[in-house]
């Protein structure tokens, strides 16, 4: 199943393997059985420290539990990790051979701290690629702590469990047999929901902390180039970030990265995160800012408040709150929002084989997500507010030849419909006829574009009339020593190669507005 290529790689990564691991494999007669047999020899053949054993002590087959030997320490596989989830299995594979995590040690012994038993379920598919973040860290917490066990379940392998747990999206995970999240979700966000007294920790830690030279808010392309940027200069940086990595991740393929041939969103953001720490920036994350202070004084600190309660101080700060996925806003949306309602074709798409879909948006964005999805499902209707489709001719052209795609052009959606439990029926009205129509359908993937994440800096930092921050050709914004960069500004064209571009400028801006200022920091002035 393997290639020469992957084995190769993979045997250099088992070479890391200090203890012994067995794979225990539950199996069927199925074709499925047959392939995942297959994979896990191919994996043992490439380790003199890695065993089979047929153990068939779990009632989802196929399965496997990889187990360091002679303990209880161990992580699950339910159906065959590939796609995304292939590196969930190569990290699981090195963490319970003995291999260290590259995990911060604070974050490890508040692992290890969990008191209580926790039995982990999550669902996902092989095409999600927020799926593995999930995946990867309850993998991890089982190692570390022997009261938690976790089993990663393929959705489309077991599509009875997901129609009875009435899962519409992934990844979606349960804790002790009741749902406990859905999304993107990575380590400190899962303990963040474990230990309650985690959040009040860090408030008090940020709280404490001196005044930055640079303080960047926001953890995507722009706040990690910024970031970057500013540490190079030898000043104290900062980067405040509700979720570093920001949109990418949640794009999947990237062709168009100066210099990167080809790549995912979730391995870019994670590039970027190990750049920025390298230069000792002080990454906080898991803080949302909430307000912002300018400066009361030429050269005086300006203040981030933050959803915790805390506030940070900098003398200069890069904005970089990046956009998220502009609603509908209709009735319905919210309320089958994950359930029948997605934004994510490619981590959604498969729990949805078979079925009627609809996509709202005419763009790039939602004519790929129609694509996609018209070799899933049973049917696909695009419904476009405009009079045309906006994406490029060429997508347009493969929509067109698609036998199971029907587009409505100035088609206005009203309302999402439901049973209570899941999505049943969208409404839509003819922008031309005002005629009202019902469409049967399961699923809604909404693809409208984007929203600015700059409703807090309102009243204080101008902003446009799609509330956009201002800025001009060096980043700045509005008010003395604040600056901003990528796609929550004015700047045109909202790519990641412009936003990091944008980020750079931003901080060297906010480098010089130091320099210059009347009262620099002690380390602008030695440089």
């Amino acid at each position: 199943m393997l290639d020469a290529a992957l084995k190769s790689q993979l045997q250099t990564y088992l070479e890391r393997l200090t203890l012994p691991i067995e794979l225990a494999a539950s199996l069927d007669d199925s074709e499925a059985s047959r392939e995942l047999e297959a994979l896990l020899g191919e994996i043992a053949a490439l380790s003199g420290r890695i065993t089979v054993v047929r153990a068939d002590d779990d009632a989802r087959r196929p399965s496997f539990e990889i187990r360091r030997a002679g303990t209880g320490i161990g992580v699950r596989f339910a159906g065959l990790p590939l796609g995304h989830e292939f590196t969930s299995l190569v990290l699981a594979l090195l963490q319970v051979g003995g291999h260290p995590p590259k995990v911060e040690a604070a974050l490890l012994e508040q692992v290890r701290a969990l008191d209580g038993d926790f039995r982990f379920e999550t669902y996902y598919s092989l095409t999600c690629q927020n799926c593995p973040d999930v995946v990867q860290a309850l993998n991890l917490m089982s190692v570390v702590n022997p009261r938690i066990r976790h089993v990663a379940i393929d959705g489309a392998r077991f599509p009875a469990e997901v129609e009875a747990r009435e899962i519409l999206a992934v990844p979606c995970v349960f804790l002790n047999g009741e749902l406990f999240g859905q999304g993107r979700m990575g380590l400190e966000q899962i303990l963040a929901k474990l230990d309650t007294n985690a959040p009040a920790r860090a408030a008090a830690s940020i709280a404490a902390k001196p005044a930055f030279d640079v303080l960047v808010v926001g953890g995507g392309p722009a706040g990690a180039a910024a970031a970057i940027y500013a540490a190079r200069k030898g000043i104290r940086t900062g980067v405040a970030s509700e979720r570093f990595g920001g949109q990418l991740l949640d794009t999947l393929g990237i062709e168009n990265f100066v210099s990167v041939r080809a790549t995912e969103g979730p391995q870019l953001a994670g590039a970027l995160e190990q750049h920025v720490r390298e230069y000792g920036v002080d990454v906080m994350n898991l803080q949302r800012a909430e307000s912002l202070t300018p400066a009361r004084t030429p050269g005086g600190e300006i203040e981030v408040r933050l959803g915790s309660g805390a506030s940070l101080r900098s003398r200069a700060v890069v904005l970089a709150p990046g956009a998220r996925w502009r609603t509908m806003d209709v009735p319905g949306e919210s309320e089958y929002r994950n359930r029948g309602v997605a934004y994510c074709p490619h981590c959604d798409g498969p729990l949805f084989k078979g079925k009627r879909v609809a996509v709202i948006g005419g763009g790039n964005s939602g004519v790929e997500a129609a694509i996609d999805l018209a070799g899933i499902v049973a049917e696909v209707t695009l419904l476009e507010f405009d009079g045309k489709l906006r994406a490029d001719e060429v997508l347009q052209r493969k929509l067109r030849s698609l036998p199971n795609v029907t587009v409505h052009l100035n088609a206005q959606t009203t309302a999402v419909l439901g049973d209570g439990q899941r999505v049943t029926a969208l409404e839509w009205r003819d922008r031309g006829t005002q005629q009202s129509h019902r469409l049967a359908l399961e699923g809604v993937f909404v693809q409208i574009g984007l929203l600015p994440n700059t409703e807090w800096l309102r009243g204080v930092v101008a902003l446009s009339p799609r509330g956009e921050i201002l800025v001009d050709e060096r980043g700045q914004t509005s008010v003395p020593g604040v600056f901003a960069a990528g796609d929550a500004t004015t700047t045109p064209y909202k790519q990641i190669v412009i936003a990091t571009g944008a980020g750079a400028t931003a901080a060297l801006a906010a480098f010089d507005h130091l320099v210059r200022s009347s009262a620099p920091a002690a380390a602008v002035a030695a440089a």
